[in-house]
């Protein structure tokens, strides 16, 4: 069985940086496709940043471009999450996903806190 868990969240001021990291736990695991999604208080899900499995095609939200960099380690079976100069506006539960195709994750990460103060 599976498992995605995640690490590196925490609090950091306007500026800073984190580095998320998600590992899956269970068995060596490459999936097609391995991402971040963030959902903030009151706020719908998003898609932060995703990235395919030979890491050569990654994806963004508008909202983090130049900012956050995904990365993954097949090897270790980890994808990360670079963020940097955070905004408050980055606060938010971020979750590790994978999906085996191209349409749906089926899997995801209990999620971790990222809070960025001014």
């Amino acid at each position: 069985q599976v498992k995605l868990v995640e690490s590196g969240g925490g609090l950091v001021q306007a500026g800073g940086s984190l580095r998320l990291s998600c590992a899956a736990s269970g068995r060596t695991f490459n999936p097609y496709r391995m991402g971040w999604l963030r959902q903030a208080p009151g706020k719908d899900r998003e898609l932060v940043a995703e990235i395919r499995r030979s890491g050569g095609v990654a994806i963004y939200a508008d909202s983090v471009k130049g900012r956050f960099t995904i990365s993954r380690d097949n090897a270790k079976s980890t994808v990360y999450l670079q963020m940097n100069s955070l905004k408050p506006e980055d606060t938010a539960v971020y979750s590790c996903v994978a999906g085996l195709g191209i349409n749906t994750y089926d899997y995801w990460g209990q999620g971790t806190q990222v809070t960025v103060s001014t």
